[in-house]
């Protein structure tokens, strides 16, 4: 019997020799606490100590990485568009804009939407064109050219990009723009000028269409020289010239204004050749203008010998 105050440990160990180690089927007596707590008898195998319990903490989660700022680029870009079905993006054809948003999407790895300055017609040609988008990546400007012209078309060129405020936007910022029209007047025909100049064997009035010309100029109501096709708020525009020259065969009608209706420029070249051909005068087309009646108006002449090739912006570097 386990005398008052002692208890048996429980493990059974063996007598050995000296050390006084309890033998086979002898229990070792441990003194007991009064709390009940059992001391140790150092013949137990030693338990694993008991580890503090300590609350683990989660890590806090990693700061959200800080997305880019956005940047507002503008490109200043030209493009030979008989290939295009113009400018804007369409669902069966292929655009300007459509090509070029495809690249940059590559080059920026992020969906890219461009805004231009106006909508081309198919075929017709820009010298001059100013498109802006948004994009977060991190490309230099002096390096957006050549990094997207290796991605584009040999017809389609970006010959300078510029960060521009948030507030820009290419069609609403655009104060004016020149067109320009040109008529291959010859005997012979000239290889080089298809798609790129009307060909017209013959002989005009330079002299003549300059004064038809002249008669567009001002403000007016120029529903009597659109296509319908593109509804618009006001027919109304502003026409700050409007002039023809010729060199050697080669004759350009250049017309800038604050803004163009639909194959308007087409509509007034059309018109001007008529008044060359003797079929209208130059007095004809204010008589033409105010009665709004497009069937008065001059042909709409082929779009290949259109040319977008000067706008005009506040931010001077646009302009250049």
């Amino acid at each position: 019997a386990a005398l008052a105050g002692e208890g048996l440990c429980g493990f059974a160990g063996l007598r050995g020799g000296a050390g006084g180690s309890t033998g086979a089927g002898e229990r070792c007596r441990v003194s007991v606490a009064p709390s009940g707590r059992e001391g140790g008898c150092g013949c137990s195998p030693t338990a694993p100590r008991k580890r503090p319990n300590r609350r683990i903490h989660p890590s806090p989660p990693e700061a959200a990485k800080k997305e880019p700022p956005m940047r507002n680029i503008a490109f200043k870009l030209m493009y030979n568009g008989t290939n295009y079905h113009g400018w804007q993006v369409q669902k069966t054809h292929a655009t300007v804009a459509e090509t070029l948003e495809k690249s940059l999407s590559s080059l920026c790895g992020e969906k890219i939407k461009l805004t231009g300055c106006g909508r081309t017609d198919a075929g017709v040609h820009a010298e001059r064109y100013v498109a802006n988008f948004r994009t977060g990546c991190t490309i230099p400007c002096d390096r957006f050219p050549l990094a997207v012209n290796a991605r584009l078309p040999e017809d389609i060129v970006v010959s300078q990009a510029v960060e521009v405020d948030e507030g820009f936007n290419a069609i609403g910022s655009c104060l004016k723009k020149e067109y320009t029209y040109r008529i291959f007047n010859s005997r012979i025909r000239n290889p080089f000028y298809v798609h790129r100049a009307y060909f017209y064997p013959k002989r005009l009035d330079e002299a003549v269409m300059d004064r038809a010309a002249r008669a567009f100029e001002g403000t007016h109501d120029f529903r009597a020289v659109r296509s319908v096709g593109t509804e618009t708020r006001t027919t109304v525009r502003t026409i700050h010239y409007c002039r023809v020259a010729r060199s050697g065969d080669l004759l350009e009608l250049k017309v800038c204004a604050d803004g163009f209706l639909y194959n308007m420029v087409r509509a007034i070249t059309g018109t001007v050749l008529y008044c060359a051909e003797g079929k209208l005068a130059a007095e004809d087309v204010p008589v033409i203008l105010a009665s709004g009646n497009r069937t008065l108006a001059g042909p709409t002449v082929p779009p290949g010998g259109l040319y977008l090739t000067r706008l005009w912006y506040e931010d001077e570097r646009l302009n250049e």
